[in-house]
């Protein structure tokens, strides 16, 4: 059933109403439009009238219903544009949603497997294992096999209110764009964001193919495992993976009554963090709690088990090789290095003044810089970098939030489970490896090996080359103004000429089709003609 966007825009006017989020834009920057039509409305009433801004926000978003909670915890990472007050309040959002017919689930699934169930499985399980906003999971068995599988279908009929409150959140952003405090917070670019993240999670196809990658990326590993993918059972609302068994990594007591090595569990999420960013360039991009479990196996050699793998996140070389330029540079103190890897980087403008822009990351990060190394936080440092590199105005860069986000849970789950753990202890051997890996002398032979090649076909041409811009540099010197428009003769007379060749290549080829499949030898003839006569003519022009 198609999602009436007018009555939905009612419930978000009405709850904004209610929890007060008008309080939100400074009295002096707010629409007039917008607070006269907050004191039409007062029949609605209000609610938490005791509650603070973040909190208020929080229920709202809790009673807009699962689309916003996700947008919550997502809006809840962007520790760069949030205070620390509201990104605390809405990472306590919760994604619980009651479950839907489970009868309806099956057919959902036999719908997608274009069979019956009991076909592909044995003991399919109607009571759901888990629910969430997105989808709900149910287990199974392969049929003929002791192989238990989990299946999670997609919800039904979620997709169009998904797509209608997106609608209504990009009009909304447009709309607080144009406050101060849009411009900020970049409204419409973190409702983008989210449009990104929450229509990847509709798509279990594609989530298969993340998990299977990563898979293979950590297979004999002793630090992560990633469930078994049955690719030929997955459909884009339907995915069938190996059921594993493990502890929830949130549960403690869990984990400490079975004497799991603590330590070494929460310095392996960190190994496991930079291996996927540095390593393999393709990282788990949604490591809350919920989907990280611990093996039961050897509580002595612990390893992490990952599940959902919907969201996952990329980094250029050139993103890798900042950010642990940036890391290094902080631990180094050299503020100086801190605003040329960020000014080289294509960050922030190129025009951006240098000292100017160092002096201010010195007086943001010089505080954590004298704190204790193992009291320092990675991702609040990230944070703390990209917050001030907001005032400079860089643009928001997709792929560095992902890892922002990822870096926070990841250390976040490391000092919950050690609270003793050093990160910078523990990364900083990795950083410095990686970087020797990638600039020292072994980095730079095998660029030499790789391009040899193409610079030994280019090797006979580079005399005449070094000649022509020697003279040319010489004539600009003498004759500025005669040997540019010469320079420009001389690249249209180049770019006419290929053309010509191209053209006459065209023809000759048309003529040998036609005289080989259809015996036209007039036809082809002449067409053989014309494209002798191009090829002419770029000669001639070549040696004009």
């Amino acid at each position: 059933m198609a999602v009436s966007s007018l009555r939905r825009a009612y419930q978000i006017t009405k709850v904004f109403r209610q929890y007060r989020l008008i309080e939100l834009i400074p009295k002096a920057k707010r629409p007039l439009l917008l607070s006269l039509l907050d004191s039409l409305l007062f029949w609605m009433g209000r609610r938490a009238t005791d509650a603070n801004a973040s909190t208020r926000t929080k229920l709202a978003l809790q009673t807009l219903g699962p689309v916003y909670i996700k947008f919550g915890q997502m809006l809840s990472t962007r520790r760069d544009l949030l205070s620390d007050d509201f990104a605390e309040a809405l990472s306590q959002l919760q994604d619980q949603v009651p479950p839907f017919d489970s009868h309806q689930a099956k057919a959902l699934i036999e719908e997608q497997l274009g069979c019956a169930v009991e076909t592909r499985f044995d003991h399919f399980d109607l009571t759901p294992l888990a629910s969430a906003s997105v989808a709900q999971v149910h287990t199974a068995q392969l049929k003929g096999t002791d192989e238990e599988v989990v299946l999670k279908v997609v919800r039904p009929d979620i997709e169009p209110v998904i797509h209608a409150d997106l609608k209504l959140m990009a009009s909304c952003a447009a709309l607080v764009d144009k406050s101060q405090l849009g411009k900020r917070l970049r409204a419409p670019e973190v409702v983008e964001d989210y449009r990104t993240t929450i229509l990847a999670e509709l798509d279990l196809v594609q989530e298969a193919s993340n998990a299977r990658r990563l898979r293979d990326n950590f297979a004999g590993s002793e630090a992560l495992y990633i469930p078994k993918v049955y690719p030929e059972l997955c459909r884009r609302k339907l995915l069938v993976m190996e059921r594993i068994y493990g502890i929830p990594v949130t549960d403690i007591d869990a984990l400490k009554a079975q004497q799991t090595d603590m330590k070494l569990l929460a310095e392996r999420g960190v190994e496991v963090f930079f291996t996927q960013v540095f390593r393999d360039n393709f990282f788990h991009a949604d490591m809350h709690p919920g989907n990280i479990f611990v093996s039961q196996e050897d509580p002595s050699n612990p390893m992490y088990i990952g599940i959902d793998c919907g969201i996952v996140g990329r980094l250029s070389e050139v993103d890798k090789r900042c950010l642990a330029d940036l890391f290094l540079a902080f631990f180094n103190q050299d503020y100086n290095r801190l605003a040329q890897v960020y000014i080289g980087s294509g960050w922030i403008d190129s025009d951006t003044n240098p000292m100017e822009f160092e002096r201010a990351l010195r007086q943001v990060l010089e505080p954590l810089a004298n704190k204790p190394l193992s009291q320092i936080s990675f991702g609040h440092l990230l944070v703390e970098l990209f917050r001030c590199a907001r005032q400079f105005n860089m643009e928001v860069q997709p792929q560095l939030v992902l890892l922002e986000k990822t870096l926070l849970y990841v250390e976040g789950l490391g000092r919950q489970l050690y609270p003793q753990l050093d990160l910078w202890q523990t990364a900083k051997p990795f950083l410095e490896e990686w970087m020797h890996e990638q600039l020292g002398p072994s980095a730079q032979a095998k660029r030499v090996k790789e391009n040899l090649p193409f610079w030994l076909e280019k090797l006979p041409e580079m005399p005449d080359l070094l000649h022509d811009n020697l003279q040319l540099s010489k004539q600009l010197l003498m004759h500025p103004q005669a040997a540019l428009e010469g320079y420009i003769k001389q690249r249209k007379k180049i770019h006419n000429s290929h053309y010509f060749l191209v053209i006459g290549s065209v023809l000759l080829i048309c003529s040998t089709i036609m005289l080989v499949n259809f015996s036209t030898i007039w036809p082809s003839s002449a067409t053989a003609i014309l494209g002798v006569v191009a090829w002419v003519k770029a000669w001639r022009l070549n040696n004009r």
